[in-house]
């Protein structure tokens, strides 16, 4: 087809051209005398995107499922009670991965659509006298169903109950586009991976931890080698890895780190808020309705789209591809055929939506479901131009 075709899935994620360009490098020497010079600066800047002063960050070869596997192995040890919770494809995998590791996993089911039940946890937390729990574990961002769950109320949770437990966060979707700060949260494995937020190929799994999880790793009883903190530790603190890094990646993602810093934290979160707000406009116009159950659990970052009763959300996203070089996100699990994704994360801005929304309105209306062409892109419209810098500042000098 002429033309581009057009990425609107919830990860990858659309790489802007810089950092495309930094990743055209020729290959070069990870043991030269001079590659810390590259890597120690690069450490430090994925640490301020995570928010993170007290510990350190590791960078694997990996996609996000590895991270989340090396903040298990290395804070805990097989058999220990961990508290979970699965409302989504996501969640899901992460509680899979931790029962086939071995832990104790008190597992919460909710409903896909909602999020992480703090107060269950809460209840649970306060009656665990003993502190037999060792972990709990939250979703920040359950990409399947469009949902973000409230990090903080967890942490206060923790605290209102004075429990030691470490708090473990699965920020693949969430860190570098919604409101994350980990000393702030007092977070202690923070995972997230390269090609969210981070505006990257996939490739790496970052994991930010705090230096409480560094003293939990020395009493971690799991055996581990390519996800061992003791190893990346010995040669990172020399701007070294233990094993060959993707070292193209590390370049595009300090790239990435410079573009995301220069913007700042808090201008990249009001910009995803601005157009996910534009997004959920355009659903309600449709007269369509969002996964997420209620306003509480709406996503900066993803909205997953409920399709009519008697339709298959498969045929939204197949017409978007086939005619129109678009890619829509598709349901996964429970939701499969009942939604169809828009991501609406990363390197983006209100013309790039606006693109996704006039696809999506044409699949939908040619799959027969009845909808006002140009309703959706109209309110999203209507939206970017009120909020739009120039219209603040009109309002603020009438």
């Amino acid at each position: 087809m002429p033309g581009f075709n057009h990425l609107y899935i919830p990860g990858p994620t659309n790489v802007p051209d810089q950092v495309r360009m930094a990743m055209n490098v020729s290959m070069q020497d990870m043991r030269a005398p001079d590659f810390p010079d590259f890597t120690k600066p690069l450490f430090d800047k994925v640490a301020k995107v995570f928010r993170n002063t007290t510990g350190r960050v590791f960078l694997y070869p990996s996609s996000g499922t590895g991270a989340w596997e090396a903040a298990i192995q290395n804070t805990l040890s097989p058999g220990d009670k961990v508290l979970m919770s699965r409302f989504g494809q996501f969640s899901h995998l992460w509680a899979d991965m931790a029962t086939r590791l071995g832990l104790d996993v008190e597992l919460i089911d909710c409903e896909w659509g909602t999020g992480v039940p703090v107060e269950q946890y809460a209840e649970r937390l306060n009656a665990d006298i003993a502190h037999e729990i060792q972990a709990v574990f939250v979703t920040h961002n359950e990409t399947a169903t469009g949902v973000t769950s409230n990090v903080k109320a967890v942490r206060e949770a923790l605290d209102a109950a004075k429990h030691p437990a470490l708090l473990m966060v699965d920020g693949v979707s969430a860190v570098g586009s919604i409101p994350f700060d980990q000393d702030a949260l007092r977070v202690d494995c923070a995972v997230s991976g390269s090609q969210k937020g981070f505006m990257l190929p996939a490739g790496l799994g970052l994991l930010s931890v705090s230096k409480w999880a560094l003293e939990a790793n020395k009493r971690a009883g799991y055996v581990r080698t390519f996800f061992s903190f003791e190893d990346m530790i010995a040669n990172n603190d020399n701007g070294y890895f233990p094993y060959t890094p993707a070292t193209q990646l590390l370049h595009g993602l300090n790239t990435s780190c410079d573009m995301m810093l220069d913007e700042g934290l808090e201008n990249i979160w009001a910009r995803h808020h601005r157009l996910a707000t534009g997004v959920r406009k355009a659903v309600a116009a449709w007269g369509l309705e969002l996964c997420a159950k209620e306003e509480k659990w709406y996503s900066d970052t993803v909205s997953a789209i409920m399709v009519p009763e008697g339709f298959d959300a498969r045929d939204v996203i197949s017409t978007a591809y086939s005619k129109y070089n678009t890619s829509l996100g598709s349901g996964l699990s429970k939701v499969a055929g009942k939604v169809f994704r828009i991501g609406h994360l990363g390197w983006l801005n209100e013309g790039m939506v606006c693109t996704a929304l006039s696809v999506a309105e044409m699949a939908l209306i040619d799959t027969g479901i009845k909808i006002e062409a140009g309703s959706g892109v109209g309110a999203a419209i209507t939206h970017y131009s009120q909020t739009s810098a120039d219209a603040a500042q009109k309002k603020a000098a009438a």
